[in-house]
C-alpha cells in the first residue's frame, strides 16, 4: 500500500509516538524489527491538537536515531520535496488533457509570454527552459513538426533563426495553463489568501539567491573564459 493510502493513525503523544509508526497497522503491538523490510511506515497525523504530517514522524524518528544531528532542515525542504511531486503529478495529468509533455509546455508557455509576435532565437529558449542546446534543436524541431512552432529567418541575423509560435500552440498553450492553475489552485485550498502570500515571500527569499547565482553563471557563460592574467589580455600565441 503506498504512503498516501496509509490511514491516519489514532493521536499518539511522547515515546509512544514513535513505536506507534513502527507498529501501525496490526492487530497487537510486535517488535518493530518483525514488521516486514519493505513495510512503510504509517504516521500519526495530528498531535497535540495541531495538524500533522508524514514529515512529522519523519523527523521525529531522526532525532531519535540522531540526536547529535541538527535535523530541523528537513521540517522545510522534506514538505518541499513532497509538494514539488505532487506538483509534478497535477502538471502531467493537466498537460496531458492537451496531448502535451511537460517540456513541451514549458517551450510553448516561454513564446507564449513574450507577447506578440510570441518568437524568441533557440538562444533564449534553451536558457528559459534550462536546457542544452542539442536538446533544445530537437525539441524546436518536435514542436514544428506538430504544427505548434514555426522557424522564421531573423532579420536582424542572416545566419540565424526565429522560433515563432503557432496560431494552434498558443491555443494549446492557453488551454493547458487554464487546466494547469485550476489544478495548482486546489493544491493551495488550505491556505486563505494572507498565508499564499507569506508562503510566496518566505519561498521568494529561499529561491532568491539561486536565480541570482544562475543569472551570473549564464553572463559569464555568454562573455567567454576570462583572460589569463599571466599575460596581458588579447595575447595571441
Amino acid at each position: 500500500m503506498s504512503r498516501d493510502m496509509l490511514p491516519i493513525m489514532a493521536q499518539q503523544t511522547g515515546p509512544d509516538r514513535r513505536s506507534a509508526a513502527r507498529t501501525a497497522g496490526t492487530a497487537d503491538a510486535v517488535p518493530a524489527d518483525a514488521a516486514p523490510a519493505d513495510a512503510a511506515p504509517a504516521w500519526s497525523g495530528a498531535r497535540n491538537g495541531e495538524l500533522g504530517d508524514e514529515v512529522d514522524e519523519l523527523v521525529a524518528c531522526w532525532q531519535a536515531e540522531r540526536p547529535d544531528l541538527d535535523v530541523e532542515p528537513l521540517q522545510v525542504l522534506s514538505r518541499v520535496s513532497r509538494l514539488a511531486k505532487h506538483l509534478d503529478r497535477a502538471r502531467r495529468a493537466a498537460f496531458a488533457a492537451h496531448g502535451l509533455e511537460q517540456w513541451e509546455f514549458d517551450v510553448l508557455s516561454a513564446l507564449r509570454r513574450q507577447g506578440q509576435p510570441y518568437r524568441l532565437s533557440p538562444g533564449a529558449l534553451l536558457r528559459a527552459t534550462l536546457v542544452t542546446s542539442g536538446t533544445m534543436t530537437n525539441r524546436i524541431d518536435r514542436l514544428a513538426s506538430t504544427g505548434l512552432v514555426s522557424r522564421h529567418p531573423d532579420p536582424q541575423d542572416k545566419r540565424g533563426v526565429l522560433v515563432v509560435l503557432t496560431d494552434r500552440g498558443r491555443a494549446v498553450a492557453d488551454a493547458a495553463l487554464a487546466d494547469l492553475l485550476l489544478s495548482e489552485r486546489e493544491l493551495l485550498t488550505g491556505l486563505d489568501d494572507a498565508q499564499r502570500s507569506q508562503l510566496a515571500g518566505l519561498l521568494r527569499i529561499l529561491l532568491a539567491p539561486f536565480d541570482a547565482r544562475h543569472v551570473a553563471e549564464q553572463q559569464r557563460s555568454r562573455a567567454g573564459p576570462a583572460p589569463r592574467r599571466d599575460r596581458p589580455a588579447g595575447f595571441i600565441h
